[in-house]
């Protein structure tokens, strides 16, 4: 073995043994993400009780129902992630889309080579879309591992997921879209300031893109070198349902049958969701997504009958989502409780942390302290856009008081809380729920790898937010 050789070793030895240490750390220790929450739930509480002025037992209590059932529920926001994945899923089922990821999925010749694949194409897809992103490598993935004896399934899912860590970086970044968007309930810079910070000073800012493309490429490099030595292979159920089921012959179909397989009414409801599209001056938000994904599934099902079939067998991998959204709206209305005895001082817990991690910060400081902070809250609160709603007005307000009022700053100070979400979202269950879905693997056989994923976006995005300050 020559010197580079024997170097190159040595590093892809450190990543694996580093990658080994934190799979057997993630099996010992992470618990279902339906435990992670209530886990999460039990600590939010136990911080109301300590630091919010005159909390008490029903008083908080309230504040968790009204999260989960009440006013303030997230069964709105529930839905709409359930249908992001169950209508992503729908439409890569489709024959045209299943074929050619199909026909992608052959290429790799190695698990490696299917990890790098999965990850880029999750990658590159999670900075136009993040729900196409979050749900395509997982779908590659599966393919890959059904092509690729001895692979493990996990490494394979991982890499996919690893690919979304840029998506608050991308074109459906909710934060740099709400930031355009005057009358966007969650853009707190217009309504504390009357600022609009375009998309040039967040997203194609080269603080965010430059950070983005070096972790794509540290993450890259990372997954080759981890490797697993170990097969696990995918459960015979992830592969239920794929066989395509005949339609009745024209001599045997009823009338109801002929109804099921009208084409034209399935074009019918893409004409009439690409109408409203236009009509909507092409808003693209979870909503739209959704129903575009939906009316471009119904398509390419081409007839109702094969569209609703692939719709209920996408449908049965949301359960995991069904079960845990619904403790994060209460970890939410926790955040937010406020008593009505604690007087015009009290603030409720989620300003209590924002404030605490930007105290002390200056104008250089503020951007890195946000970041990491965002970080933190992202693990209580793992939302882009009910993430910004929660801390913004905090960053935004240091911000003010340190005398930046210029949209490049501002931008940059809400870039900071986005970039932390995505980086924290690879220690982070939520997000990982769909891809388990679709693999049916547990989080200890996935986040081990993504550990890795966290700590590369860490780094490299604590120096971007460290050094734009100085080049703004």
């Amino acid at each position: 073995m020559t010197t580079d050789q024997a170097r190159k070793a040595e590093r892809r030895g450190l990543t694996a043994r580093l990658t080994t240490l934190c799979v057997r750390y993630v099996e010992r220790f992470m618990p279902d993400p339906y435990l992670f929450a209530v886990i999460l739930t039990v600590l939010v509480v136990a911080l109301v009780a300590l630091l919010v002025r005159g909390a008490t037992p029903t008083g908080v209590l309230r504040a968790w129902y009204a999260g989960v059932w009440g006013s303030q529920n997230i069964f709105t926001f529930a839905f709409q992630m359930v249908l992001v994945l169950v209508t992503g899923y729908t439409l890569a089922e489709a024959p045209i889309l299943k074929r050619a990821i199909v026909g992608i999925a052959s290429k790799p010749k190695s698990q490696v080579q299917g990890a790098l694949l999965c990850f880029g194409v999750s990658a590159v897809l999670s900075l136009v879309n993040w729900g196409l992103g979050l749900v395509s490598g997982a779908l590659i993935a599966r393919q890959v591992a059904k092509r690729l004896a001895g692979a493990h399934f996990g490494y394979l899912i991982a890499a996919a997921f690893m690919g979304f860590i840029v998506w608050t970086q991308g074109l459906s970044s909710s934060i740099a879209l709400a930031n355009t968007d005057t009358s966007s309930p969650i853009n707190v810079i217009h309504k504390m300031t009357g600022t609009i910070v375009p998309l040039q000073l967040t997203i194609l800012a080269p603080y965010s893109w430059l950070a983005a493309v070096v972790v794509l490429v540290l993450l890259a490099i990372a997954i080759r070198r981890m490797e697993p030595t170990q097969s696990l292979q995918p459960d015979p159920a992830v592969f239920e349902g794929e066989e395509p089921v005949a339609a009745p012959t024209a001599d045997t179909r009823t009338f109801a049958e002929w109804l099921e397989n009208l084409w034209i009414l399935n074009v019918a409801v893409f004409v009439a969701g690409i109408t409203y599209f236009w009509l909507s001056g092409f808003a693209l938000n979870i909503s739209s997504m959704v129903m575009l994904f939906t009316v471009t599934a119904a398509l390419l099902h081409r007839t109702p009958i094969r569209f609703i079939r692939a719709f209920s067998g996408a449908a049965k991998v949301s359960g995991p989502l069904l079960l845990q959204y619904p403790l994060y709206g209460g970890i939410v209305g926790l955040l937010g409780y406020l008593p009505s005895t604690s007087g015009a001082a009290g603030k409720p817990l989620q300003t209590l942390l924002a404030e605490a991690l930007v105290t002390g910060a200056n104008q250089y400081t503020l951007p890195f302290l946000t970041f990491i902070g965002s970080v933190i809250i992202s693990l209580f609160v793992p939302s882009g856009g009910g993430h910004w709603a929660v801390q913004g007005p905090v960053a935004v307000d240091s911000a003010l008081a340190l005398g930046q009022h210029s949209p490049a700053y501002l931008g940059l100070t809400s870039m900071a809380v986005a970039v932390g979400e995505g980086v924290a979202n690879m220690i982070q269950p939520f997000w990982l729920l769909p891809l388990l879905a679709i693999a049916k693997l547990n989080v200890r056989q996935v986040m081990g790898f993504t550990i890795i994923a966290f700590l590369i976006g860490l780094a490299v995005s604590s120096a971007a937010v460290l050094i734009a300050p100085h080049v703004l």
